[in-house]
Formats: structure tokens, C-alpha cells, sequence
């Protein structure tokens, strides 16, 4: 059996969506011939932890950790925040009324001097480490995954030293992702994001996106052969959570933050409407996110007298997520309202397509979520300024709530299954090792 060294900065107990894609192939990687070894940091500043993750990994893994030094400790005490406080990876306050002049300095901070990332203080010591450990131990292939794309530059460096077959995942744009026109870049680090991003593109021996469009996108700045694999759902976490009924009241659920730049104001105006029009509605309409929620979304929100109707819970277990999806009558799929829209494909997407509930996506019709959204017939697309329309469809996703026939049966999704995923992958990997 092969063995492949996976570097990467999220594994339980961290949660969330960083996680999940490498955990759910490492769960099946042996299926075909391939055993993993996971490089990690013992340490890690992760948003949330899920000890329920640890029931996907095999057993008798190996998993190396060793300490990393990040700057969130310095950061918290520059913003206030306690020592305990989570924060999100992207060292990006989103939780702010508004922005202090602190909280403005910190990104300038991450954007300028820490590059490609807050992670960057590991890389030269992962390298020594690894350099060490590969020479006394029989790997066949490399694997990074990011971001945080600190983990892409460990695999350039092994890459360049020991001429290790290299494989770099990017579950995210570097440069195109939505975030990075915030992080205040000067000219000069621009030019050296870009530069070390060109330089993963051109040096690693196959490349894996998760999405049509960041093919695209990659295309553009070094034109050569990238793998579309996807996120998706796994078919034991579906049947674990098969047995469980809907809400009762009409409720629109979406599974995620809910930031400031996926705020669905055409949702917020067409729902105060229905609400105003529709007594019965107003007494059955319930709003859930399961996530971090951003405080402007809230405002907007209240803007319009929804703030009532909303519960929040700001994370749940995976397996718990699951019986979410399938209880609401709506799943909401929220697209980022960036510039990179287009390429947005969340892996909350495809547990949506095995929940057995309608999916109401905003977000780009063009885009690669819209398409597939379609294709599987699990809902409906509406742009960001649409209202018209898409109070036609909640109008008579109501009415079939109602009669109790609010239900979805989707086509052609069995090719996002993780094991099958995790063959593709498995496939690469032996490409680039033959």
C-alpha cells in the first residue's frame, strides 16, 4: 500500500467546514490503496471543535502534531478580546458594530506582514521537521491543503528539497478569494501574494480545486492541468441521521456563518412582505442559521421586524447538522455577493442535495452553485435583486408546506459521494506517483 503525507492545519477536534474534505478522504483513502499520514499542528486557533469528528478517522492512523506559533494571542489583547475567545481564520472581524481603529490595524498587520498567512511562522520549522522525517520513512506522495496556504509553501519547500511528488488542494482561491480586497494590501504584498500563489500553480505536481471556476480563475495566472474534485456528503452520515421528522413550523434554514457579504436583503424584503400580507404565514414562518451570524446581518434584520423570527445557534456537531438539514422545510444556500461569486461552491451544498429538502440558492444563475443546483433539480436560483420571483417560489413552497407535499427528490448526485470522491482523488495521487 501507498502511503501519502497530508499537511494540514485543520483535523479534529477542530470543526467547521476546513475540516471535513481531508477527514472524509482519509476515512476512505485505504479503500484504495493508499495509506495516510496526517501532519498537524498540536495547538491550532480553529473558530469551533467537534470531538464527534474523531469517530470518521481509521484506525491506527498516524497523526504527527507539533507545536505552532501564531499570532491571535498578540491580537487578542491588541482588539480586547479575551484569551479564550474564538476568531476566524481569516483574521477579519465580522462581528463588529463597526470597525475600531485597532481592529482596522490588526488586518493591516495580517494583510502586510503576514504572508500568505497568520500560519507562516510554521512553515520553516515543518520543513526541518519533514525533511527529517521523510528521509527516514517510506512516503510516496505529499499533500497540502489549503488555506491557510502556509501549508502550500511547507510542500514547495519539501518539494524543491527532496523532490517529493507534490499534490497542493485548494479548497479556496488565494488571490480571488472574497476576503482578500479587505486585508488592506499594500502594493508590495500583492505582489508577493501573487508571486508565491504562481509559484504553488507552477511547481506542484497536480493541483485539485473544488470548483469549476477556480479553474478558471487558476487558468488565467499559469495555464496548465487542474483536478475538479469537489466537497460532498458521505453516505454513512446520511443514513445515521435518516430517521427524524420536519418542524412545524415553515421554517428557512441555512447552515454556515452568515456573513455580512451573503446578507440576502431581497430574502429579508420579500419575507416582511409575506408577513404584512398573511397573518397565517407570519404565525408559521421561523428563521434558524447555524453558525456565527454577522452583526449587520442582524441589523438588517431588524430593519425589517424579522429579528423576531430568527433563532440562531452558533454550532452544533456534524452529525447534529445533518438532522438540521433534513427538519427545515427551506435549506438556504447564500452565495457570497463578491466579485469571485461565480466560483462560490460551498460543501454545504451537497449534504443539501441528499436532505430530501428544496435548496432556495442567492447567488449568481451562471454561477458554479447555481448549475449544479439546477442540474440535480434539489431547488431554485434567484439573483441578489431578485424579489419578484422569488416570492412566487416561497409563496408556493408555503402553500405546499401547507399541504404537507413540501418535499424534493434530486437526480444524478451519487457522483459527490465521498468515497466516490475519494477514488478520484486516490487516482490523482498515483498519476503523479507512477
Amino acid at each position: 500500500m501507498k502511503k501519502v503525507l497530508i499537511i494540514t492545519y485543520y483535523w479534529p477536534p477542530s470543526g467547521g467546514a476546513g475540516v471535513q474534505r481531508w477527514l472524509k478522504f482519509v476515512k476512505y483513502f485505504r479503500d484504495f490503496g493508499w495509506e495516510p499520514v496526517i501532519y498537524t499542528p498540536e495547538n491550532p486557533e480553529g473558530p469551533v471543535e467537534d470531538y464527534t469528528l474523531f469517530n470518521d478517522i481509521p484506525k491506527n492512523i498516524e497523526v504527527i502534531k507539533k507545536p505552532i506559533k501564531e499570532p491571535y494571542r498578540f491580537y487578542k489583547k491588541l482588539t480586547g478580546k479575551s484569551k479564550d475567545q474564538k476568531i476566524q481564520t481569516a483574521f477579519l472581524s465580522e462581528s463588529e458594530s463597526k470597525s475600531s481603529v485597532l481592529e482596522n490595524l490588526s488586518v493591516w498587520i495580517r494583510g502586510n506582514f503576514f504572508i500568505p498567512d497568520a500560519r507562516k511562522s510554521w512553515i520553516k520549522p515543518s520543513v526541518s521537521y519533514l525533511s527529517s522525517y521523510l528521509q527516514k520513512n517510506d512516503i510516496d506522495v505529499i499533500v497540502t491543503t489549503g488555506p491557510p496556504h502556509s501549508m502550500h509553501m511547507i510542500g514547495y519547500y519539501l518539494n524543491k528539497k527532496l523532490n517529493i511528488a507534490w499534490l497542493a488542494d485548494f479548497r479556496d482561491p488565494w488571490t480571488n478569494i472574497d476576503y482578500y480586497d479587505q486585508l488592506k494590501l499594500t502594493k508590495r504584498a500583492d505582489r508577493i501574494h501573487h508571486k508565491l500563489e504562481k509559484k504553488i500553480l507552477l511547481n506542484a505536481n497536480a493541483i485539485t480545486v473544488i470548483s469549476p471556476g477556480m479553474i478558471t480563475d487558476f487558468k488565467d495566472k499559469v495555464d496548465r492541468e487542474y483536478h475538479f474534485i469537489p466537497n460532498g456528503y458521505d453516505e454513512e452520515d446520511i443514513k445515521a441521521g435518516i430517521k427524524t421528522g420536519k418542524y412545524e413550523k415553515f421554517t428557512l434554514s441555512h447552515i454556515g456563518s452568515l456573513t455580512k457579504t451573503r446578507n440576502p436583503k431581497n430574502l429579508w424584503n420579500v419575507l416582511r412582505e409575506m408577513i404584512s400580507e398573511d397573518e397565517q404565514f407570519s404565525a408559521d414562518l421561523e428563521i434558524r442559521n447555524i453558525g456565527k451570524i454577522d452583526f449587520n446581518v442582524v441589523e438588517s434584520l431588524k430593519e425589517v421586524g424579522l429579528e423576531k423570527y430568527l433563532t440562531t445557534i452558533n454550532y452544533l456537531p456534524h452529525n447534529e447538522v445533518i438532522i438540521e438539514q433534513k427538519k427545515a422545510s427551506l435549506l438556504l444556500l447564500l452565495i457570497n455577493d463578491t466579485p469571485n461569486a461565480k466560483l462560490i461552491l460551498t460543501g454545504k451544498l451537497f449534504e443539501y442535495l441528499v436532505s430530501g429538502t428544496p435548496v432556495l440558492c442567492i447567488g449568481p444563475p451562471d454561477g458554479d452553485a447555481a448549475q449544479i443546483t439546477r442540474k440535480t433539480n434539489c431547488g431554485r436560483v434567484f439573483d441578489f435583486k431578485d424579489e419578484n420571483n422569488l416570492k412566487k417560489y416561497i409563496a408556493a413552497s408555503y402553500k405546499k408546506f401547507k399541504e404537507g407535499e413540501l418535499t424534493v427528490k434530486c437526480s444524478d448526485v451519487q457522483q459527490y459521494e465521498r468515497r466516490i470522491l475519494t477514488e478520484k482523488i486516490a487516482s490523482v495521487l498515483s498519476g503523479i506517483t507512477e
